[in-house]
């Protein structure tokens, strides 16, 4: 599935839109060069959450941060990961595997800790304004939530 977003408000939308669709538990792997606009999407997706947007910051310098809303949500950034033996000590599966929604920045660095079920979105920068989101679902959970998001998300 892929949707265009023309904007930064697109974008939130497409975050907003998406954490209806959130029961708890679910892990996003959001992939992307710097600028994508993965924090943006973080953003609206905390935002659907009931977490207030402005207080969603990237956590590239602690790798971690947790907000409350309707669920947890554990937003992680590992753009300062160089391999995934550094964050064995932090207890991610902890996080990973919760009730709360977990957002991973950089999901890439993670290798063969990458868990086994998400839904994955690639963004990619068309312009200035304008960024792809490519969605994909791994497990069948996240097949059918992508099912759901593919309804909702229709603009």
């Amino acid at each position: 599935m892929r949707k265009l977003s023309t904007s930064v408000n697109q974008t939130l939308k497409i975050g907003r839109l998406l954490a209806r669709n959130f029961h708890g538990g679910e892990i996003i792997l959001l992939a992307g060069s710097l600028g994508a606009g993965k924090t943006v999407l973080a953003k609206g997706i905390a935002q659907g959450l009931g977490i207030n947007k402005d207080n969603v910051v990237s956590p590239t310098f602690v790798l971690l941060r947790v907000y409350k809303g309707r669920h947890f949500l554990n937003h992680f950034d590992f753009y300062r990961i160089n391999n995934p033996e550094e964050i064995m000590g932090l207890g991610y599966e902890e996080y990973f595997y919760s009730n709360a929604v977990t957002v991973i920045e950089w999901p890439e660095r993670l290798k063969f800790l990458l868990p086994r079920e998400f839904l994955k979105i690639k963004l990619s920068s068309k312009s200035r304004n304008r960024r792809m989101l490519e969605f994909a679902g791994r497990g069948p959970a996240y097949k059918q939530l992508l099912k759901r998001i593919d309804e909702d998300i229709s603009y």
